[in-house]
């Protein structure tokens, strides 16, 4: 997708609040600093549009962003930072259930983990959870730019492993620093947001896109 427009819509923290345009969603879920934001960033090359944070924990609301008036991208809480509070980690964990069951729009969830270490038990939860609704799951591996190549086969398998991913499913590598993986991610995401093209014709007889 070549990204002509992004802009921040709201932020949400139930669903009364949640956006009414009727447009195809995919949400961004990982844990606490695993650079979640930053991969919405560097997608749609617009620093700064979804706030980083050096404070794990600091997304406190579900984030909406509207990508070329046509679909959107949804920064979910991060979780698992020891930190914060009980009461605001399970009102955070109630928030996110409650958009992922009830959301019409949502296509998918791009689940994100750091390449670096293993998936934590939070992560292997989130995916069964996913799995067990139904949700088609997007996994990313961001930080690839902080192992050598000799390291990275060796941590793609950890992760895998731990999420118990099938053999055929991609598991994409993502570098916020350096862009690694940007176009193949959107290659994904794009299957999932922008509708099918359909031929019809004219009345001239002349095929015509539609979608």
């Amino acid at each position: 997708m070549k990204v002509l427009s992004a802009e921040f819509l709201l932020s949400a923290v139930s669903v009364e609040h949640y956006p009414r345009q009727p447009m195809p969603e995919v949400a961004f879920a990982g844990r606490s600093n695993v650079g979640k934001s930053s991969l919405i960033n560097t997608l749609l090359l617009h620093k700064g549009l979804a706030k980083t944070s050096s404070t794990p924990g600091k997304t406190q609301a579900i984030n909406f962003f509207v990508i070329n008036q046509r679909c959107m991208l949804v920064d979910l809480p991060g979780y698992g930072y020891a930190k914060v509070p009980q009461h605001v980690k399970a009102s955070w964990g109630k928030m996110i259930e409650t958009y992922l069951q009830q959301r019409a729009w949502l296509r998918a969830v791009v689940q994100i983990v750091d390449l670096r270490h293993a998936p934590t038990p939070l992560d292997q939860q989130l995916r069964d959870w996913l799995l067990h609704y139904g949700i088609e799951i997007v996994t990313v591996a961001t930080k690839a730019d902080k192992l050598k190549r000799s390291q990275r086969a060796k941590q793609m398998g950890a992760v895998r492993r731990v999420l118990g991913m099938a053999p055929e499913e991609p598991l994409y590598l993502f570098s916020s620093l350096n862009r690694e993986g940007r176009q193949q991610l959107w290659s994904r995401l794009d299957e999932l947001l922008l509708p099918p093209v359909r031929w019809a014709q004219d009345g001239s007889g002349k095929p015509v896109e539609s979608r």
